[in-house]
């Protein structure tokens, strides 16, 4: 059971899957990515539309195999906006 909560993913929802993938592995852990508020500096495959607003539909980041991994280290990026 190493990792064991590392990885969730919920079929049943009625978005599933968020974005296009091309494999079976899919994890929905991270539903609404905490990196969405970094705007560019995420790391992620996005763009912004013609209003401004950031569209991630492109990206996986947070449904990847290392998503937990990427995503704690950026904690501390998260941390200092959220002082803000």
């Amino acid at each position: 059971m190493k990792n064991c909560s590392d990885y969730f993913q919920n079929k049943k929802c009625e978005f599933f899957p968020c974005h296009k993938t091309s494999g079976d592995y899919f994890n929905c852990m991270f539903c609404y990515c905490p990196l969405y508020a970094l705007g560019d500096k995420c790391g992620g495959n996005f763009c912004y539309t013609a209003d401004g607003i950031k569209d991630c539909s492109n990206c996986l980041i947070p449904h990847m195999k290392n998503a937990k991994d990427y995503i704690l280290s950026k904690f501390c990026d998260i941390q200092e906006l959220a002082k803000k």
